[in-house]
């Protein structure tokens, strides 16, 4: 298998967690180039995969102006600036690695589906829980027959009380105005994962959220705008952005992240931590910040067939995805966190607990997603190098398509209504 090369366009924490898989595999990977706005991190892709002062850019306009100069490019920028960069480097012949969303709005990521097949070239989009063990594990059950035909499927995404105040109430995710609603930016994941198992197109979605904890409402009395000022709620408060990115030595990922900082081997220092804290939304009260995302949701579908499926995504958690599927001869659950898949069959009324030991237990963004991070990236070095698919693979038009389901599915909740999906997918397609 040959070496392949890719350029990085957006070096944040998914480029990162993507960009390792050359740092283990270097006679399957490389990082020849890359282009990031905020210096430490630009800086620190290139110390790390000795990449050429001149192929390292502040700007993608800047790299994707040169010639195709790799055969891949990870595009992993912030939500809305998908778009634009992925459409010039399909047009110079890159293969993609595009983070998800694919793009904020609908009609992007069609003309993204489009340009890649008129193209030839292959965007496989980081919805990494179709490569972790355990939803491999279980699409392979549900494939088997074991459990008959699929009818229902309840689906919890519980995005865990922390990881949901950093991103969504803090980061860079908390205003759907400056990056996307909750249900795209977040659980576009989820869609793409029950499609995936169903093996069925989506025919109607209906959905309620709204955001009712994360408001000025609750607000304790006495709580300063931002921790730092001497919050007297602060100690016993989880959410304490001191405790959670000052006092926490060990959390490399949520202080970087606070403080902007590179994702290879460094914790950013007190100094930056505190600068984020007094200057940046990082040290808001969750209470008192900007954010306008959902903090709770559930939507129903449809899918070709009458199968039925409920997705639930909510933040009041520890954190971790768990789905029932029922079928017409059996049934199985699992908590992905835990790695198990408990198979019970009508026929013989037994239950059998599957374990691997190829299951990651920690499927949070921490983890690497249960291991999809990785087998991900090794997938699509596979797929350049050699052509070769696996089961997880989907094109970039199914990928579309997915979305438009969340879209679909976010208006519904607006209208209150029940939106048919083929209806709506005739708008764009």
């Amino acid at each position: 298998m040959k070496k392949v090369s890719f350029i990085v366009i957006g070096a944040g924490n998914r480029a990162t967690a993507y960009s390792r898989y050359a740092i283990s595999a270097p006679d399957k990977m490389e990082i020849v180039g890359v282009a990031e706005p905020i210096k430490a991190r630009r800086e620190s892709m290139r110390d790390q995969f000795h990449i050429p002062e001149e192929n390292c850019f502040s700007d993608w306009s800047e790299i994707l102006a040169r010639p195709k100069m790799a055969d891949a490019a990870i595009i992993s920028t912030q939500d809305q600036m998908h778009y634009e960069p992925a459409m010039r480097a399909i047009e110079l012949g890159y293969h993609l690695l595009l983070e998800k969303p694919m793009s904020h709005r609908p009609e992007e990521c069609v003309a993204i589906a489009k340009a890649a097949e008129e193209k030839g070239v292959h965007v496989i989009i980081g919805h990494v829980l179709r490569y972790a063990p355990f939803f491999t594990a279980l699409r392979n059950v549900i494939a088997s027959g074991r459990i008959g035909k699929v009818v229902n499927i309840d689906h919890v995404e519980g995005v865990g009380d922390i990881h949901y105040s950093h991103s969504f109430v803090r980061g860079s995710w908390h205003r759907e105005e400056d990056s996307a609603p909750m249900l795209l930016a977040k659980s576009c994941h989820d869609f793409d994962l029950l499609q995936w198992l169903v093996d069925k197109d989506f025919t109607r979605v209906q959905s309620f959220g709204s955001r009712t904890h994360f408001c000025k409402e609750n607000k304790p009395e006495g709580a300063p705008k931002r921790c730092i000022e001497g919050c007297p709620h602060g100690k016993p408060c989880v959410y304490n952005a001191v405790k959670r990115y000052y006092d926490d030595k060990q959390n490399a990922w949520f202080r970087n992240a606070a403080a902007m900082a590179a994702q290879f081997d460094n914790i950013a220092t007190d100094e930056e931590i505190e600068c984020a804290l007094r200057e940046t939304p990082y040290g808001y009260c969750v209470y008192d910040s900007d954010n306008t995302v959902v903090d709770h949701q559930t939507v129903n579908m449809e899918f070709e067939g009458g199968v039925l499926a409920t997705f639930t995504m909510s933040p009041f958690n520890r954190g971790g995805r768990r789905i029932h599927v029922m079928g017409t001869e059996g049934e199985v659950y699992g908590d992905a966190g835990v790695g198990d898949l408990t198979v019970f069959t009508y026929q013989n009324r037994k239950t059998v607990v599957e374990k691997s030991s190829d299951i990651v237990q920690d499927e949070t963004i921490l983890g690497g997603h249960g291991g999809g991070d990785s087998r991900l990236i090794k997938a699509l070095c596979e797929l350049i190098a050699t052509g070769e698919t696996s089961v997880s693979y989907c094109s970039a038009m199914t990928s579309a398509r997915n979305h438009l389901a969340v879209f679909a599915a976010e208006e519904a909740r607006h209208t209150g209504t029940v939106v048919d999906v083929a209806e709506y997918e005739k708008r764009f397609l």
